[in-house]
């Protein structure tokens, strides 16, 4: 992927830019620019890992290790979904994951003793989505999954805080 490709977006696809989760995954992502390299960055242009064309995912192989970059955009993508949640709730909720070197595992993310999102995770070289509406949409039922399981058990989701 070129240094300065960005998402192309389809008419009214501006407004998923101001989804709150959106928002949160691109905060997550300058937080790891330690050293300033991505200051010129757009918003789009960080977001663009996460959305493949349907060229470019004919262009990955059907089966694959996930190299690193992947596994910690994976990484990143979760713990937006965490830190949205613990703003719209005020509980920590921690990310957990294990991931087999084929690129098979599962993700949890865990509030007290509660885990609000359970997911199994297969083919995670292949990690993205088609467009940043289904980028936005993915991690808004995450979300919202989140919030309302914290909310039917808040006394499991506040243990032990």
């Amino acid at each position: 992927m070129a240094e300065d490709a960005t998402i192309e977006l389809a008419e009214g696809e501006e407004q998923h830019l101001a989804n709150p989760f959106v928002q949160q995954l691109v905060k997550q992502l300058r937080a790891q620019d330690t050293h300033g390299a991505w200051e010129g960055k757009s918003d789009l242009q960080l977001l663009k890992p996460y959305v493949y064309t349907a060229e470019e995912r004919r262009a990955i192989p059907i089966i694959g290790d996930p190299d690193p970059e992947i596994l910690w955009r994976l990484e990143i993508f979760y713990s937006a979904v965490a830190v949205a949640v613990e703003r719209e709730t005020g509980q920590m909720v921690s990310p957990m994951m294990k991931m087999s070197h084929e690129g098979f595992g599962r993700l949890v993310l865990i509030a007290g003793r509660l885990v609000v999102v359970n997911k199994q995770l297969r083919d995670v070289h292949r990690f993205g989505f088609g467009s940043l509406a289904k980028l936005a949409d993915a991690g808004t039922k995450f979300f919202d999954e989140a919030v309302a399981m914290i909310r039917e058990y808040p006394a499991v989701a506040q243990y032990g805080a």
